[in-house]
């Protein structure tokens, strides 16, 4: 991971969301990557102004005020995986589409599975929201924060979209 980032000075902080610890990767100039990580690594002593903007809007989002993020994102990818990317941005919030609906979107509605493996290299999840895609079918699928983290986040985001909340 850290491979990537050898050719700037790199900055690291914890969040503590209700869907567990996220560790926050940026540079001065841009967030780089989102991990939910089971235990909380060591934050820079430093922190830059994207780092506590980020921080800021996720505690907005989890509150459910934030529902489009204004944060400058950088990602190393191909130009098939920016694209996906990019179309990823446009998902209204609290909304979902399907993998086949992302790749007719960038052109070609039979690389569902080329869209399915760039949602999954997507480093930067709820703030480029990977987390809206699902099966053709409606299923969750895929998700490398896990499935329940998935779920967590569609529900946290239908409750303040539609009012929806689940019983049980």
């Amino acid at each position: 991971m850290l491979n990537l980032f050898l050719d700037m000075e790199i900055y690291f902080a914890n969040f503590d969301s209700p869907v567990g610890n996220i560790e926050i990767i940026a540079s001065k100039y841009a967030v780089h990557a989102l991990y939910f990580t089971e235990t909380r690594n060591v934050s820079s002593p430093q922190r830059p102004k994207i780092l506590s903007d980020c921080i800021q809007q996720l505690e907005e989002y989890f509150r459910g005020r934030q529902k489009i993020f204004s944060i400058n994102t950088e990602q190393k990818g191909t130009d098939f995986q920016k694209l996906v990317w990019k179309s990823l941005e446009e998902i209204p919030y609290g909304k979902t589409v399907s993998y086949l609906e992302v790749a007719k979107k960038s052109g070609d509605e039979k690389s569902s599975r080329a869209v399915g493996n760039a949602n999954g290299k997507n480093k930067i999840p709820i703030i480029i929201p990977c987390h809206r895609v699902i099966g053709a079918n409606d299923s969750l699928t895929g998700y490398a924060g896990g499935l329940w983290r998935k779920q967590w986040l569609l529900d946290h985001e239908r409750k303040f979209t539609y009012g929806i909340q689940k019983l049980f």
